[in-house]
């Protein structure tokens, strides 16, 4: 079962929510803004507490999020799973091991077709749709890919969660503390 049927990926913006997110039951999470010089530390204390971390690449200050920045993470850091909009990361994870999620915002009918073509192409292991809060969309990229998805962006209540894993999704990334807590095990 993937996530091990966890319904919320808790997403850390900053050190006070990663020490929440640390002491919690939740074994996922996600890495939202960082600094290049923290990810080997950070991923040393997440590790210590057994926790299973994604990064989201595209959000590592001082570090380009490209296929050589990729590289690194994978072999130096070695996080559970990689977020990004770009699909050369998402190639490179997939080739080091590493869990894929595509990021796609889909904005309106061209960026929704854009973004088709676009997991034509990587066909990461999940896909992160934002924003979150649009059940009809989260149940067609579903249908339409095959690819598990992860709804967030938007999402600011337990009926909105509800709501996105009725639609199909796996479960939702979010960085709201009253969601954490709400579905916590």
């Amino acid at each position: 079962m993937p996530f091990q049927g966890q319904r919320i990926l808790p997403a850390a913006k900053h050190m006070k929510q990663l020490e929440g997110i640390l002491d919690s039951s939740y074994e996922y999470a996600v890495f939202l803004d960082t600094h290049v010089a923290q990810l080997r530390s950070l991923y040393q204390l997440a590790g210590s507490r057994n926790k299973q971390m994604l990064l989201h690449a595209d959000l590592v200050q001082g570090l380009k999020n490209d296929e050589y920045a990729t590289e690194y993470l994978c072999q130096e850091i070695k996080p559970f799973g990689i977020i990004s909009t770009r699909s050369g990361v998402i190639a490179t994870a997939k080739k080091k091991g590493i869990l894929a999620v595509q990021r796609v915002f889909l904005l309106d009918t061209i960026a929704l077709e854009k973004s088709y073509a676009l997991l034509e192409k990587t066909w990461p292991d999940y896909i992160e749709v934002l924003p979150g809060i649009v059940p009809p969309m989260i149940k067609e990229v579903s249908e339409r890919t095959g690819i598990p998805i992860l709804a967030g962006g938007l999402i600011r209540t337990p009926e909105d969660v509800e709501a996105a894993l009725a639609a199909g999704a796996t479960a939702v990334t979010t960085s709201n503390k009253q969601l954490f807590e709400h579905y916590k095990k």
